[in-house]
């Protein structure tokens, strides 16, 4: 994990040093993504400074036809140097007009690109995360960095950053060209850069404030949302509208609230830049006329003046938008870095072993692990299962039965020992060969938008129409799908949502064997099966898992009667392990539970 990842999106009150630890991230990050477009940023930034100065071009063009044309055509009725000037002033302002078209063009491509990269390195790197990110890091916060922020990023991209480089640049050609007609209005503007300079930088720090706050709280809004509609059955399911009502409106609320600061804030800022600018021109204009009354300048110049300062703070206005979405945007990218500086918990081998045929030998050797330091699962943990053997995991909730699956599925890795299968440690394995010999079937048996035949080919994706067809039929799934509407072309829709719970269980199994692991685990998968649909699954079990290792975990032990061996663990270890019909025979913790198991049968 990195030191400041995934915790600091929550909060508003980072120490100094981690927000520059966050601000670092954020630059490299940013440095990444403009690094392969730095021709098109040259050329952009060429086009830019030449439309600038077409733009700054004007009001010297002005003044000179004031001061040199018009004398001539009123004194010797000579017009050449007003067509010079009007044809100047159209080359100049059609060249610049092109090249802000053209500017906006390069800077869209620009953008797009940018963003086109970070959403591809937000997604592949989020897939690459190992499940311990999942588990902890909500949908709703992950929809969040791939929706809001990123938006809050292009608009930066889009408007905001635009606004500050062409108002940066527009700012000083206009202060130079100002200082070349008029210097003393050059000093002028000098001084009233004083109160400039403290109302801009207090807006900067009070608006980084708010708006790391805004992205936070927007957040919530998005995570509380996300959940809520994910979750929809179980609200319905216990009422819990009006608490989920009170608790949204409340986190509204506070978004509301921190708009709200950062629209008076603005409302502040904005009113003391026309004042700063119109005392300016105030000052630039009755200083211009008194030196104008005493002949040392010319109406020309004190006009050019007049333009060139009141150009000067036309920009400031845009810095000021631009500072309101880099707050916004900063605050984004921080989240964006966070989730991108991640590390995998469970990283893949730098020098993988390759396993071509697996036999499906799975060995504990001295494992610890737990999900927290102070909270160890399985304490100095020992298992032998051979290859082709088929064990059942029972035990109450919170034994470790699945915590032992995931080690297995390699989800997660041991804090100690080593986890090996045929006598490779699985952090040694190559990812292809892992995935490619261990399969897990959950109880959740989720089912991606496609066709009943995409989600069997899942587990095997070059498989043809008939082996889909066998594998389902292995596992009695064929006659449902049958029945469907089209068959296996029938579109199963998000999560599933045209099949029941069982058979999308039925279809999970039938992905499951379709992809022939060496080692298939069951963790609660027939939980959602109805007792005839069991049946059917423990007929095919005994079939198709003859020749391969299978663990099971199930709380009905009807399950647990087609095992070899089985383990009854408690508090992480294991206190009972035999053949089924040898511990029922006994007068242990399973002999108990089969006797409690017969009794509801009654």
């Amino acid at each position: 994990m990195s030191v400041i990842g995934t915790q600091d999106e929550d909060r508003s009150d980072l120490t100094h040093e981690e927000s520059r630890a966050i601000r670092r991230r954020s630059l490299r990050l940013f440095g990444s993504l403009i690094s392969p477009l730095k021709a098109q940023i040259t050329l952009t930034a060429l086009v830019l400074v030449v439309s600038t100065a077409a733009q700054v071009a004007g009001p010297a063009l002005v003044a000179y036809g004031l001061n040199t044309a018009l004398p001539a055509v009123l004194k010797h009725a000579d017009w050449m140097p007003t067509i010079v000037v009007g044809i100047v002033f159209l080359i100049v302002g059609g060249v610049g007009s092109a090249l802000i078209g053209w500017y906006a063009v390069l800077t869209a491509r620009i953008t797009q690109a940018v963003l086109l990269d970070l959403r591809k390195r937000m997604f592949l790197h989020t897939q690459r995360l190992s499940l311990e990110f999942h588990e902890s890091y909500t949908s709703g916060r992950i929809i969040s960095r791939q929706t809001s922020d990123l938006d809050s990023i292009r608009e930066l991209l889009d408007g905001g950053l635009n606004q500050l480089v062409s108002g940066l640049l527009y700012g000083v050609f206009t202060f130079i060209a100002l200082v070349l007609v008029d210097w003393q209005s050059g000093v002028v503007l000098v001084l009233a850069g004083v109160p400039l300079a403290y109302l801009m930088r207090w807006f900067y720090q009070r608006s980084q404030l708010v708006y790391r706050e805004s992205r936070v709280i927007s957040a919530k809004v998005i995570v509380q949302f996300v959940e809520t509609m994910t979750g929809i059955r179980a609200v319905k399911a216990f009422r819990k509208e009006p608490r989920n009502d009170v608790s949204f409106q409340e986190v509204a609320g506070d978004y509301r609230d921190v708009n709200r600061r950062s629209m008076l804030l603005f409302g502040t800022f904005e009113p003391g830049l026309m004042a700063v600018a119109a005392l300016t021109l105030g000052v630039v204009v009755v200083w211009g006329g008194v030196r104008m009354a005493d002949g040392q300048i010319q109406v020309g110049i004190l006009l050019a003046a007049v333009l060139y300062v009141r150009n000067f703070f036309a920009p400031m206005q845009e810095i000021a938008m631009f500072l309101n979405s880099f707050q916004s945007a900063t605050a984004a990218l921080e989240k964006v870095s966070g989730v991108l500086d991640e590390v995998p918990t469970v990283p893949d081998p730098a020098a993988p072993t390759d396993l071509w045929e697996a036999k499906g030998h799975v060995r504990f050797d001295d494992v610890e692990f737990g999900y927290a330091a102070d909270r160890v699962i399985l304490p100095d943990f020992s298992l032998d299962i051979p290859a082709g053997q088929t064990i059942a995991l029972v035990g109450t909730t919170g034994a470790g039965k699945s915590t032992l699956a995931k080690l297995v599925s390699r989800f997660y890795d041991p804090t100690a020992g080593a986890v090996t299968l045929d006598g490779v440690d699985l952090r040694d394995l190559h990812p292809k060969d892992l995935r490619r010999a261990i399969v897990m079937v959950t109880q959740e048996a989720y089912l991606f938008s496609g066709t009943v035949a995409d989600n069997i080919a899942l587990g095997k994706p070059d498989a043809t129409l008939e082996e889909i067809r066998a594998a389902a039929r292995a596992v009695g799934a064929d006659t449902f799908i049958d029945s469907l509407p089209d068959g296996y072309d029938t579109d199963v829709n998000k999560r599933g949502g045209r099949v029941s719970a069982g058979q999308r269980q039925l279809i999970s199994f039938a992905r499951a064997f379709l992809a022939d692991p060496a080692v298939l685990i069951l963790d609660e998968a027939t939980a959602s099966l109805d007792i005839p649909s069991e049946r059917l699954i423990q007929d095919a079990l005994q079939t198709l898992l003859a020749d391969r290792t299978a663990i099971i975990i199930a709380h009905r032990l009807s399950t647990v009667a087609i095992a070899d061996r089985v383990l009854v663990m408690e508090h992480g270890r294991i206190i009972e392990d035999d053949a089924p019909a040898a511990l029922i025979a006994g007068t242990g913790k399973f002999a108990q539970l089969h006797a409690a198991w017969q009794q509801t049968l009654v």
